[in-house]
């Protein structure tokens, strides 16, 4: 049996304890947002810092819930969300497809996907991009401007390269066309990496702001994080939440617990999908990395 020295037994250690640490950092955030959102006004006015709530109220939750803002908000994030993710998907992975094929303009289209890494047109050419296509005031200016990312659209086309040329020339020898290769070969091989992509897609399109800000006037169209902002910044709750909110109880609860229930809810569906696709996450970001 291999016998570790104690050097190897410290590095352990250490390694361990420095893990240790980066976690607790990283939970802390969490727990402080969490124990202030379920806080009484008693501990708020008492602590100067809370950890873990002394007397747990539910008051800041059920201001939320009885808002309609925020209940549409969460509905619009959700749509922007799941629409947004299968378009990026699509686009992404067909576009990425073609581009391994062998197709007239081929290295042009590439180095413009390239070219784009490098450089953006910036806000303004943007904003008049989105406003001359007719996309203002709605859901949509937040998906078709960053349906595709070119770094996710790079690394899928070298995985597709990755793919044995066998089968495809196998699928080719049957009869199949390119659309059946691609949906019955390459897609099914690519699982892990969809998984991933489509993880960070997910995320960014829930974390969209700014183009919300930008592009849409109507507040019913607004998503979460729009609304969150409206919470967090303002300093009356009411603002963003509505009078019927904050109506809903005789002794509406203190400004910051339900900035902190806001937060707290509007992480929450993110930390939630998270696990089921780690398992693909690490795999899926190493694909098509490595050539040969």
């Amino acid at each position: 049996m291999y016998n570790r020295s104690i050097t190897d037994r410290i590095i352990d250690a250490a390694n361990w304890l420095l893990l240790a640490i980066v976690a607790l950092l990283m939970v802390f955030p969490f727990l402080h947002i969490f124990s202030v959102s379920f806080s009484s006004l008693r501990d708020v006015l008492e602590k100067e810092f809370i950890m873990w709530p002394t007397h747990w109220v539910t008051d800041a939750y059920q201001t939320i819930l009885a808002s309609n803002n925020f209940i549409r908000s969460l509905g619009v994030s959700s749509y922007i969300t799941i629409v947004g993710t299968v378009v990026s998907l699509l686009l992404t992975a067909t576009m990425a497809y073609g581009l391994t094929r062998n197709v007239t303009g081929q290295r042009i289209i590439l180095l413009l996907i390239i070219f784009t890494l490098l450089f953006n047109a910036g806000m303004i050419p943007t904003y008049l991009v989105v406003k001359e296509v007719g996309l203002m005031n709605s859901t949509w200016s937040l998906i078709i401007p960053s349906a595709i990312s070119a770094f996710n659209l790079i690394v899928m086309r070298q995985f597709f390269l990755s793919i044995p040329n066998e089968l495809t020339e196998a699928g080719l020898i049957d009869g199949a066309s390119e659309l059946r290769i691609f949906t019955s070969i390459m897609l099914p091989l690519s699982k892990p990496s969809l998984a991933a992509f489509g993880l960070f897609y997910a995320v960014g399109y829930w974390n969209k702001y700014f183009e919300g800000v930008l592009y849409l006037n109507d507040s019913s169209k607004w998503p979460i994080q729009v609304v969150l902002r409206q919470i967090v910044i303002m300093n009356e709750a009411t603002a963003a939440l509505g009078n019927e909110a904050m109506l809903m109880l005789e002794n509406p609860p203190p400004p910051v617990t339900i900035q902190m229930a806001a937060i707290l809810m509007a992480t929450l569906p993110i930390l939630i999908v998270y696990p089921f696709l780690q398992k693909h996450f690490a795999k899926g970001v190493m694909l098509g990395s490595v050539k040969g």
